[in-house]
């Protein structure tokens, strides 16, 4: 049995996620993303510094617990937002008995028709 990480197929970095799920900054801002909300406002409502704020996003995007837009507001500013629409993480063997991580999203949640609606 191999305790290789599998990634091939396009599923998240096993890695990355344990990395993100065991950090508890991560956990938080997991918590406070039940709609999709901007840098600023997830800092406040997670209280942290932006700078750290970023730093995590950065981490649960890459791992791919977080997702990412980018919205016209105000004139010619981007503002990004980011949601975490997470249904389910599960961890196990693939079929050459490799670790593996599948994130199954949630279908409640429709992140593009809530962007829309802001702007």
């Amino acid at each position: 049995m191999s305790l290789e990480f599998s990634s091939s197929d396009g599923s998240p970095e096993f890695g990355r996620v344990i990395a993100a799920l065991d950090d508890g900054a991560c956990r938080e801002i997991i918590a406070v993303l039940e709609d999709p909300m901007t840098v600023e406002d997830i800092a406040e409502a997670a209280d942290r510094p932006l700078s750290t704020t970023y730093r995590k996003l950065d981490c649960l995007t890459e791992a791919g617990l977080v997702e990412e837009a980018v919205g016209v507001r105000e004139g010619r500013h981007q503002k990004a937002r980011y949601v975490a629409n997470l249904e389910r993480i599960s961890i196990g063997f693939d079929d050459a008995n490799e670790l593996r991580v599948e994130i199954d999203r949630s279908t409640e949640h429709d992140f593009w028709s809530e962007l829309s609606r802001d702007f």
